[in-house]
């Protein structure tokens, strides 16, 4: 068993930038791919980010890409998700989530989930 607890979430203006943090604990953390997920009012919850347990692979929705960063701190069983340039686009819900498998950006494929931080981003 992982529990997650995310933080970091709030309101910010558009161009700004926030830092999600997920932590980790339970079973050993750095086995576990972690991903970000984000659902919005009225919409599925998507795919962000994930980054493989040893952090040497990451993967991006073309949304995010180029303006969001995932990283994670397997000493401190941490994960984060930096995020600039926010777009008003980007308000949602945000979650942290972690699965055994390899690569995986679906997410019926992760098998522990955070409670979710808002991120609010206003124009």
């Amino acid at each position: 068993q992982v529990q997650l607890v995310e933080s970091g979430g709030g309101s910010v203006q558009a161009g700004g930038s926030l830092r999600l943090s997920c932590a980790a604990s339970g079973r050993t953390f750095s086995k576990y791919t972690m991903g970000w997920f984000r659902q919005a009012p009225g919409k599925e919850r998507e795919f962000v980010a994930r980054i493989r347990w040893m952090g040497d692979s990451t993967y991006y929705a073309d949304s995010v890409k180029g303006r969001f960063t995932i990283s994670r701190d397997n000493a401190k069983n941490t994960a984060s998700l930096q995020m600039n340039s926010l777009k008003p686009e980007d308000t949602a819900v945000y979650y942290c989530a972690a699965t055994s498998l390899l690569e995986p950006t679906t997410s019926t494929l992760y098998d522990y989930w955070g409670q979710g931080t808002q991120v609010t981003v206003s124009s």
